[in-house]
């Protein structure tokens, strides 16, 4: 990528990492245009990464097995798994009782 801090001025001339092209090198010019066709390449990929539905949802996924796998959460998943039940069978016992 293009380094943000660094200042380039251009004259009818083409930078070539760090350096200039005073245009009459044609290979310097080839080299210019595949290093910044790669860089827009590794941009448009990375961004495409970002946006992309099943990226998102892989992420997401993984996001949640991570938390999932906490004991603080696997604790709190079975405390209110035993009171859902818990709950149920009340339930069950109070309207076999009447």
């Amino acid at each position: 990528m293009a380094d943000r801090g660094g200042a380039v001025e251009v004259h009818s001339a083409v930078a070539v990492s760090g350096a200039v092209a005073d245009g009459k090198d044609p290979d310097a010019i080839v080299a210019q245009i595949e290093s910044t066709r790669e860089d827009l390449a590794r941009a448009i990929d990375a961004l495409a990464e970002r946006v992309s539905p099943a990226g998102n949802i892989r992420k997401l996924r993984e996001r949640a097995a991570e938390q999932a796998a906490r004991p603080e959460v696997r604790i709190a998943a079975a405390a209110l798994g035993a009171a859902v039940i818990g709950i149920a069978v009340i339930r069950i016992w109070s309207r076999r009782r009447r």
